[in-house]
């Protein structure tokens, strides 16, 4: 005989209706907790603090107390008064004048003459002259007097040097560099020739080729004749 149930005893019958109740639950207790109101703890009132009636202060109000000097009592008066006769005789004290008369000779000290002593400049580099020295036959502004000296010094190096003594003397061949300086005083002339070259002879045939340069217009310095100082390199070909 099978024992069967009884359909109150069932409870999947009601199990929407638990599920419907849960859910309804959730919903009110999350809206509770959303709705819940919080506040911050306050504090009781700690006064303000007046920062002015510290900074306060009280300024006593003073007075200048001008120190009483003491009178000085007047002088004593003198005990005897001298009286003079009008007929005492007194001297008096004659001051004698310092005006010099015209007629009297008035004796003046010898003045020195101090001769001027000549400033002596010294040598001045050709790049930074004020007035270039002047080659013969060379015109123009001071740039054109630059390059035209440049170019008739090269021009009469190589007119004058012996193109013959580097293959003579046995040099390398290739090119060979010959570094030329001299002065031109405040004459014109040229002086204290220096070079240097690859051989002994070579620099003797430089120094002989520049001595035979001509005279030139000096250079000048703040319109003054100064010696300028001129260098310039050469090159040698050696076959």
């Amino acid at each position: 005989m099978e024992i069967k149930k009884s359909p109150k005893s069932n409870l999947e019958n009601f199990s929407k209706i638990f599920m419907q109740i849960g859910l309804v639950l959730a919903l009110f207790i999350t809206y509770v907790a959303i709705e819940k109101k919080t506040f911050d703890k306050t504090y009781g009132d700690l006064g303000s603090a007046v920062m002015n009636a510290d900074m306060e202060e009280e300024i006593p109000i003073t007075e200048r107390v001008e120190p009483v000097k003491p009178k000085t009592p007047p002088p004593p008066a003198p005990e005897k008064i001298e009286i003079v006769e009008d007929e005492k005789e007194i001297e008096e004290t004659v001051i004698e004048s310092t005006e010099t008369d015209e007629s009297e000779a008035v004796e003046v000290e010898e003045i020195e003459e101090v001769e001027e002593v000549e400033e002596i400049e010294e040598d001045v580099s050709f790049m930074i002259i004020e007035d270039v020295p002047v080659f013969p036959g060379c015109k123009g502004n001071k740039a054109e007097l630059k390059k035209c000296f440049s170019a008739k010094v090269q021009k009469h190096f190589g007119r004058k040097f012996d193109s013959e003594l580097p293959n003579e003397l046995g040099l390398s061949p290739g090119r060979k560099r010959v570094f030329i300086g001299f002065k031109i005083d405040k004459k014109g002339n040229i002086v204290n020739i220096q070079a240097r070259a690859p051989h002994p002879k070579i620099k003797a045939e430089v120094v002989k080729v520049m001595k035979q340069l001509p005279k030139m217009k000096p250079g000048r310095q703040r319109g003054k004749p100064v010696g300028v100082k001129y260098s310039i390199p050469f090159t040698l070909i050696v076959e």
